[in-house]
This record gives C-alpha cells, sequence and structure tokens, in this order.
C-alpha cells in the first residue's frame, strides 16, 4: 500500500470525520486510529466514508481484547465497502493492562495464523513492534511494524531488522509549541505514563537510556527526544530523521488540546513541497 511519508495519529475520541477530511485535503497519506479500537472496527468504517481516498490504520487492534476471527470479519467488511483503504495493525500492547499476558510471542503467532486462515493478507497488516524478536515476525508475517514511543535511533535499528521492503511506520508525538518550558509539561504529562510500562521501559534501556533518564517523568533530555517540540521547522527536522533513518512513513500524533493547528503546519513545512 502507498500510505505516503506523512500520516497522523490520533486516539479514536479525538478523531472524527472533520480531522479525516482535513487531513486529507493537505496530503496526508494515512490516518492512524490509535488507542486499541474495538474489533468490530466501526470507527475505521466511519473515517473511511467520511474520506474519498485516504488509508485508515488501526495502531493498534490489541489481541488479547478482540479474537482473530472477529477482526478478520471487520477486514473483509471494511475491504467489500472501502477497498485497498485499510491497513490492520495489530499487537498485544503491554503486560501491565492484560492480566492474560502469558507467553505473548506466541499468541502473536497464533494470531497471524488466524488472520492466515482467515484470509487477511500479509500486505495488508502490520505489527506493533519494539524488540528485535517481533520486528523479525513483522518482516516474516506482515508488511512490516508501527512501532510507538521511539526515537530516529530505534527507526535505524528497526530497519537494519526489518531490511528492505518491508513498511517502517513509527509514531512520533510533537508539541507545537516555542516554549520549552511548557512544551516540556505536555510532553511529560503524555509520557510519564509509558515510562512505567514494561515493554517500553525495556525497549528504551536497550536503545542505551539510563534507568535515571526513565524515572520521576522522564529527564528532560528523554522528553525531548521521544516528542518533538518547537516551530514547525523544528519539528519537520526530527520527523525527517526518522525518515534518513530508514522510516518509511512516519506517523505524527499531536498532543495538547487542538491537534488541528500541528497537523496544518506541519503538512506546510512537510508537504507542500
Amino acid at each position: 500500500m502507498d500510505i505516503g511519508r506523512l500520516g497522523i495519529w490520533l486516539w479514536g475520541g479525538s478523531l472524527g470525520a472533520d480531522i479525516a477530511r482535513e487531513a486529507e485535503r493537505l496530503g496526508y497519506g494515512a490516518i492512524w486510529l490509535g488507542g486499541s479500537p474495538p474489533g468490530d472496527l466501526a470507527q475505521v468504517d466511519e473515517l473511511l466514508g467520511a474520506t474519498n481516498r485516504i488509508t485508515v490504520a488501526t495502531g493498534i487492534v490489541n489481541m488479547w481484547k478482540d479474537d482473530a476471527a472477529t477482526v478478520a470479519a471487520s477486514f473483509h467488511r471494511i475491504e467489500g465497502r472501502h477497498p485497498g483503504r485499510f491497513l490492520l495493525g495489530v499487537g498485544i500492547g503491554h503486560p501491565e493492562g492484560t492480566p492474560e499476558y502469558r507467553k505473548p510471542y506466541q499468541k502473536i503467532v497464533d494470531y497471524l495464523d488466524r488472520l492466515d486462515g482467515a484470509g487477511v493478507p500479509v500486505e495488508r497488516r502490520v505489527l506493533a513492534a519494539l524488540g528485535p524478536n517481533v520486528l523479525r515476525l513483522a518482516r516474516e508475517r506482515a508488511a512490516g511494524a508501527h512501532p510507538y514511543l521511539t526515537t530516529p535511533e530505534h527507526t535505524r535499528a528497526a530497519r537494519e531488522t526489518l531490511g528492505t521492503g518491508k513498511l517502517l511506520a513509527p509514531e512520533q508525538k510533537v508539541v507545537l509549541s516555542a516554549d520549552t518550558g511548557t512544551a516540556r509539561a505536555t510532553a511529560r504529562a503524555t509520557v510519564e505514563r509509558y515510562l512505567g510500562l514494561t515493554n517500553y521501559r525495556r525497549n528504551l534501556l536497550r536503545m542505551g537510556w539510563a534507568e535515571a533518564d526513565l524515572d520521576h517523568g522522564g529527564s528532560d533530555r528523554l522528553i525531548d527526544a521521544l516528542v518533538l517540540h518547537g516551530r514547525a521547522g523544528d519539528i519537520a527536522r526530527g520527523i525527517t530523521a526518522h525518515l534518513d533513518a530508514g522510516a518509511d512513513h512516519v506517523c505524527v500524533q499531536p498532543l495538547g488540546p487542538d491537534p488541528l493547528p500541528a497537523i496544518r503546519a506541519l503538512s506546510e513545512a512537510l508537504l507542500s513541497s
């Protein structure tokens, strides 16, 4: 699927038809529906129905919450109504949110087996992937990987693991504000909860961050690395760093009460040329 080099990533409650239409008008290639959307994927249907060409992707359907048969049926329903415009992102979330979280790697394998059996094409699904084992599985069993809460350094390592010809679409948080203190406060309010979750914490330690960087809401250096902030040009350079490191597509998640200013400013900085 051709989803361009830039998309928007928003939680389902923040993502309505008006934002979807504006993203399409501005030239974004994909809308990523975040927050573990339900397996019936009703909101995907709504967003596709409100637009004409833009791809809608899930970031991500949680394998513990919705069985593969339900998700596969939703995929085929959407494909029948909006052929070629839906990319299914699936993953296992984090252990703190799932009491059944045991043998997670085997869970992914079994779930992909069931998607295969239900006729969901490999090229129309991506895996939430951070570590090398799941990145290799994304290379073998999916169109590619959708890492969350990462940096260009992780993107470079992920590309090496995925190899060529596989989609690499990292999520990137942004705050459109030239006031560093305000931007960091907004960023930390979102990032802090992730720093207490095992999978994200382990990944950041694997990438060379110290425990001290992850404690007490995150060091300023970590916050600045995980959440791009400043004027549109500053943020655009950080997004371009992911692309230079091997990403095919960056999913921009604007933080703050209104995502539209950042969506519009980054479109002008990155998509208007």
